[in-house]
C-alpha cells in the first residue's frame, strides 16, 4: 500500500472515532442531563427522632414525602434532652414533636432565641397525665396514689429520662407530696410492662400520654390532676434550627402547613405499628392512601 492511501486510511480512521465520540457525548448530554435533573438530591435533611409511636410515625412519614421529592433524610434517634441542644447547635434539622403549653415548657424556655419553633402546632388535642388501669375502680385523682401506696409498691412506671413529661411527673410527686419513685426505663419497656399488669389484671401507675396507641389496646383512665399541674389540653409543634428555613425553603413551608387530625394520626400510627420492623413501610402506605391531605400541606 502507498504512503498516500496509508495517510488516506488513518485520517478516515480518525474522523469515525471523532464522529463517534461526539455522538456518544451528545446523546449523553441530552439523556443523561435529563435523568440527572429528575434525580437530584436536593439536600440532607435529618430529622431527630424519639422512640415513641407518634414519633416514629411522623418521622417515618416525612422521610418517605421528602424522599419522594428528591431530598435526603435521615431519621436520628435521640432522646429530648440532647435533641433540642442538637436544634440549637444547629447540629439537627427538625425536631418534630414539642409539648406545649407545659410538657417541653423548659427546653423552650431554654432554647426559645436559640432555635425556630412553630407558631402553629401540627396537633391540638394531646394529653398528658398518670393513667391507672380502668378495673381500678377506687383510684381516680393523683390524691388517691398516698394512700394506696402499697398496691403499686410505691413505684410510677416511667420511660426515657429528660423526655418533658418525665420532668413534670417529678414535679407531680412534688406537688402533691407523692410518697413515690419515678422508675426510669424505655417507652417500650413501660408498655410492656402496662400491658402485662392488665392482662394480669394488677394495679401498675405510669406516666402516659394521648395520642398512644396502647389506649387501643387495653382499657386505662388518666387520673384527676385537681392541682393542673401537667396542664390540661397540650399542643404539638415542631422546631429547626435557627437558619433551616433560609437553606430549604420549599421544606420549612411544607412543614408549616403540616396538621393531622385524631383519625389521620391514629391511622398513620396503626399503619406503622402494622409494619413495626420496617415502619417505613407503612408510612409509605399512609402517605399512598392520603395524598389528598399532603397535597393540601405542599401548596
Amino acid at each position: 500500500m502507498s504512503f498516500h492511501r496509508k495517510g488516506q486510511l488513518i485520517l478516515f480512521t480518525v474522523l469515525l472515532i471523532v464522529l463517534s465520540a461526539c455522538g456518544s457525548n451528545s446523546g449523553s448530554d441530552g439523556s443523561d442531563s435529563t435523568s440527572d435533573a429528575s434525580n437530584e438530591n436536593k439536600g440532607e435533611i435529618t430529622i431527630g427522632q424519639i422512640n415513641w409511636p407518634e414519633n416514629i410515625a411522623v418521622t417515618n412519614m416525612w422521610k418517605a414525602i421528602l424522599e419522594d421529592e428528591g431530598y435526603d433524610v435521615s431519621l436520628d434517634l435521640i432522646e429530648m434532652g440532647p435533641q433540642m441542644a442538637a436544634i440549637a447547635e444547629g447540629d439537627l434539622d427538625v425536631a418534630p414533636e414539642v409539648w406545649l403549653p407545659v410538657q417541653d415548657k423548659s427546653y423552650y424556655e431554654k432554647y426559645k432565641d436559640e432555635a425556630n419553633f412553630f407558631e402553629d402546632p401540627w396537633y391540638e388535642n394531646g394529653r398528658v397525665g398518670l393513667v391507672v388501669p380502668a378495673y381500678m375502680e377506687n383510684i381516680n385523682s393523683i390524691e388517691d396514689l398516698n394512700e394506696n401506696k402499697d398496691q403499686f409498691n410505691g413505684e410510677i412506671v416511667g420511660f426515657e429520662p429528660g423526655a418533658g413529661t418525665m420532668l413534670v411527673t417529678e414535679d407531680v410527686i412534688k406537688e402533691y407530696g407523692l410518697d413515690y419513685e419515678l422508675i426510669e426505663s424505655s417507652t417500650a419497656a413501660m408498655v410492656s410492662s402496662i400491658k402485662s399488669a392488665v392482662e394480669q389484671e394488677k394495679p401498675v401507675l405510669a406516666p402516659l400520654w394521648k395520642p398512644h396507641y396502647v389506649f387501643s389496646e387495653v382499657d386505662l383512665k388518666f387520673l384527676d390532676d385537681p392541682k393542673k399541674t401537667y396542664g390540661e389540653i397540650e399542643k404539638i409543634y415542631m422546631a429547626t434550627r435557627d437558619d433551616f428555613s433560609s437553606d430549604f425553603e420549599k421544606v420549612s413551608k411544607w412543614l408549616q402547613n403540616f396538621k393531622l387530625t385524631d383519625e389521620q394520626l391514629g391511622e398513620l400510627m396503626l399503619n406503622i405499628e402494622e409494619n413495626e420492623e420496617d415502619p417505613i413501610k407503612g408510612a409509605e402506605k399512609w402517605v399512598e392512601e392520603n395524598q389528598d391531605v399532603i397535597d393540601e400541606w405542599m401548596k
